[in-house]
């Protein structure tokens, strides 16, 4: 179900949405850039009250998170902005003065969630680490995303994503062999480890429930502790074990997928597709929709190890038969014979296409000054408790005067 953004978190006059998830969950971001914003959109797309502190504009600085002004602006905010912020509210506080860390520890101690993913140490030589935390607010579960973690001898490193994802292994194997590794294009190292960082206050969230006592009546936080190199170095599937085993380094191989077999992209005679035929069923059905029908029956290609030795012939027929065909022409034969394929989508594909449409994976947000917008929709689908895009995302300090008019005295 969509439903329609509206500027406020008011519902008044808007539809209803089916309860969410994270209703009632409070959550107070420090967080700028990608990787603790992004965690507390995804909270946030679930129902969770997220309040975005955000640093006041400075002389001859524009304020708040940098993330507004980058990339591509819209008279002077960027467009982006409006998928990492939205469904937040933005609260301006000034953490470098004692009066702005002083109302911060109050929001935070009737908060669930504290997100920050400033340097290691940052929040204890402002007083605010959590421990001190803690004593008044024993339920907080503190969200710290850093390049190297809170401890280890690199701790105290600056890390950006770029570092993470080549220290993670990941940077090595981008790339044709031979030539100097590229990145993936998106800052992946952040994006993981705000999601490793969610996961991880999300089984927080549990263990506190699990928790509650007389003596603990909201249950007991914890520190999720997320490092961008270790969120990338979680997801290398079997680089560490097959050196460990072999002292096999893995090598970059280009669109190819060492090891499985056939697994590639392939030239048309208008672009390119992505082919998995790797698995067994599925590669007889390729080598018989290409015509190959020697390639499907030979005993030799039956399973994965025999193909990984020929899997210079087998691209190679896969080729020579891409090759003479359109993208079009491929995906409807390859599809009809259940073998996966797909276009290599720009842009402009995805907002063309039907499957992100019927999916609600394309939806508008309007901008303070009436510009539509079109973002990703929500991820993941929850059949009972649906995430919503419920507000847009805020203007500079749009909410301060209502988030702290609310704070207990």
């Amino acid at each position: 179900m969509s439903t329609p953004v509206s500027s406020s978190l008011s519902t008044e006059g808007a539809p209803q949405i089916p309860p969410q998830a994270l209703a009632g969950l409070k959550v107070i971001e420090l967080g700028q850039l990608i990787a603790g914003p992004f965690a507390g959109k995804t909270l946030a797309d679930f129902g969770a009250e997220v309040i975005k502190v955000e640093p006041p504009a400075t002389e001859g600085g524009a304020g708040g998170d940098p993330l507004r002004q980058w990339r591509m602006l819209h008279n002077g905010t960027s467009v982006w902005w409006q998928v990492q912020s939205r469904n937040k509210q933005s609260v301006v506080l000034d953490l470098r003065t004692e009066a702005g860390r002083d109302t911060v520890r109050r929001l935070i101690d009737e908060a669930d969630v504290l997100i920050e993913n400033f340097k290691p140490g940052t929040l204890e030589k402002w007083g605010m680490g959590y421990e001190v935390l803690s004593r008044s607010n024993p339920g907080l579960i503190m969200l710290r995303v850093s390049g190297y973690g809170q401890t280890g001898p690199y701790r105290d490193r600056p890390g950006f994503a770029v570092v993470a994802e080549a220290m993670g292994g990941m940077r090595y194997l981008n790339g044709e062999p031979g030539r100097a590794p590229v990145r993936a294009g998106v800052s992946l190292g952040d994006t993981l480890a705000a999601l490793h960082g969610v996961i991880g206050v999300l089984l927080a969230l549990q263990a506190r429930q699990a928790s509650i006592s007389r003596d603990a009546p909201k249950g007991l936080g914890q520190v999720v502790d997320v490092a961008l190199y270790e969120s990338v170095f979680n997801c290398m599937e079997s680089l560490l074990p097959e050196y460990s085993a072999f002292g096999a380094v893995r090598q970059p191989a280009g669109s190819a997928l060492p090891g499985i077999a056939p697994s590639n992209a392939y030239p048309c005679v208008d672009g390119m597709v992505v082919i998995g035929g790797n698995g067994d069923s599925i590669f007889k059905r390729l080598m018989i929709a290409i015509g190959r029908d020697d390639l499907a029956t030979d005993p030799q290609l039956a399973s994965n190890p025999g193909r990984v030795v020929r899997v210079a012939e087998i691209d190679a027929a896969i080729g020579l038969w891409t090759q003479a065909r359109r993208v079009e022409q491929v995906l409807a034969v390859l599809n009809a014979a259940s073998v996966p394929v797909g276009r290599i989508y720009t842009a402009a594909d995805i907002a063309a296409d039907p499957h992100f449409q019927a999916r609600e994976m394309i939806l508008p947000v309007t901008t303070p000054d009436g510009l539509t917008v079109q973002v990703p929709g929500i991820v993941p689908k929850l059949s009972r408790t649906p995430g919503a895009i419920t507000r847009r995302a805020p203007k500079l300090g749009e909410d301060t005067e209502a988030v702290l008019s609310r704070l207990q005295p």
